[in-house]
């Protein structure tokens, strides 16, 4: 017998589809006649409906830069509640992508002799402090790229709109944690890129989001990309959902707090994201043959500096690195309120894709497209995970009450898989936010001995 929540899913599944049909719309290629390559993202187009259909994620877009040739969709539609079908000029949030243009900005005021990578922090914020003070003098610039600060990452609260939400949040950091000594275990570090927002102020003498316009965007010619909501009211843009047992809704708040916008403020374009994929799969040139950034910085970026303890990954300027068989990947993920987003690079192939999401359930979008996405085009693929078999009695050690400052996470054992269930303790993005009530327990397998994947649908694998 279906689920309750598989039935809704159902009925707002077909709901949609009778309605917009998840036809691909504004289908953007670059000027040529029909070939193979338009054919290839034709059948791409077929496998996001399907992907779109078994999760009720309403809107997508999907993009692929192939050798110079650009292939663009949008699918679906922008908002449950007033439609507007998903096009090439739809602006999406992207959330962490974000982090790689505070770091693209940052390499710049690298070389223009503003910016030493390791340089204490103090060197540009004499009054940065955290509860461990050693901490806190010792820790670099490069280790806020790399997330290895070691403090508290999950802070999330509002300094208000004004031109000093950032220099406020880096007084209020004062107070943070020191999870592990700085420079010895990556953790992603969402606090940390407050602080770089901070140093690009502080050097350049302009808010972050005019530094970053003048640093990355108008140099690279992202004409539909903004940090401002008020910049985003009047064009066509999509809102998050949620979906869970009581159906599919608007997930609010909409816009971020402004302190938030250096690791997750941007919102853009399918076109957009591909062009600055373009930019930093390229030569350091912007497309007016206009130098930005030198190959070495580029190279930089895109360079193991650590590694992502618990993973097979490792950790760029920004970007993360991932082999997928013997292929090298080069991405960064994003997620905001009901909104998730995926940029991923291929150097040695010269290719990018990029796909954004208006729902919770993106996540799943965004896997299963990008793993076919380099299946059919680049021919590697990931295989999908699997858990190994463990009894209670292995897991029971890792049965118990995780506490952090955002949220709980109470994990037991049982029937040989670890039940994991989220407790909320304040609001996102901001401690005001409505908190959401404990749902039901979710299902994990056992990985590898430090990696868990959900085994339930429609998630499995995550």
């Amino acid at each position: 017998m279906r689920s309750r929540i598989e039935l809704r899913v159902a009925v707002f599944t077909f709901l949609l589809i009778s309605i917009i049909g998840l036809i691909p719309h504004d289908t953007s290629v670059a000027d040529e006649p029909a070939n193979d390559g338009q054919e290839k993202f034709d059948k791409l187009a077929a496998f996001v409906r399907k992907t779109m259909a078994e999760t009720a994620v309403p809107g997508v877009a999907v993009g692929i830069l192939d050798n110079g040739k650009v292939y663009s969709a949008g699918f679906g539609i922008t908002n449950v509640e007033h439609p507007l079908e998903v096009n090439n000029e739809t602006l999406f949030q992207v959330g962490s992508i974000t982090k790689t243009f505070t770091g693209t900005a940052i390499m710049r005021l690298v070389e223009a002799g503003k910016v030493d990578l390791d340089a204490p922090i103090r060197t540009y914020l004499p009054e940065f402090r955290l509860k461990d003070e050693n901490a806190a003098s010792k820790a670099t610039i490069r280790h806020l790229l790399t997330h290895m600060g070691g403090w508290v990452g999950d802070l999330f609260e509002s300094t208000g709109e004004g031109n000093d939400a950032l220099e406020r949040m880096v007084e209020r950091m004062a107070d943070l944690e020191q999870l592990a000594p700085v420079g010895t275990v990556w953790s992603y570090n969402n606090s940390g890129f407050y602080v770089a927002g901070r140093v690009i102020e502080v050097v350049t003498g302009l808010s972050y989001e005019d530094a970053l316009q003048e640093l990355v965007i108008e140099p690279l010619g992202l004409k539909q990309t903004f940090l401002r909501p008020t910049d985003v009211i009047t064009r066509r843009f999509v809102v998050g959902h949620s979906v869970s047992d009581a159906g599919i809704k608007i997930a609010l708040p909409w816009a971020l707090p402004r302190v938030v916008t250096p690791a997750g403020g941007a919102i853009t374009t399918i076109p957009d994201l591909l062009k600055y994929a373009s930019f930093h799969l390229g030569d350091g040139n912007n497309e007016n043959g206009e130098r930005v950034l030198t190959r070495s910085s580029l190279a930089a970026m895109q360079a193991e500096h650590a590694i992502k303890v618990g993973t097979d990954d490792r950790m760029g300027l920004t970007w993360h690195l991932r082999n997928v068989e013997s292929v090298g990947t080069v991405s960064h993920g994003g997620g905001s309120v009901g909104q998730i987003s995926l940029l991923m690079l291929v150097p040695e192939r010269n290719f990018a894709l990029a796909i954004v999401t208006n729902a919770n359930r993106g996540g799943v979008v965004t896997r299963k497209v990008s793993q076919w996405i380099l299946k059919e085009y680049i021919g590697t693929a990931a295989p999908e995970p699997e858990p190994n078999k463990a009894t209670d009695a292995d897991l029971m050690k890792y049965a118990g009450l995780y506490q952090r400052p955002f949220a709980d996470v109470e994990v037991t054992a049982q029937s040989g898989q670890l039940m994991l269930r989220l407790i909320q303790k304040q609001g996102f993005p901001s401690p005001d936010a409505n908190i959401s009530p404990p749902g039901p327990p979710v299902a994990y397998g056992l990985y590898t001995e430090d990696r868990i994947i959900q085994i339930g649908s429609p998630q499995r694998g995550e």
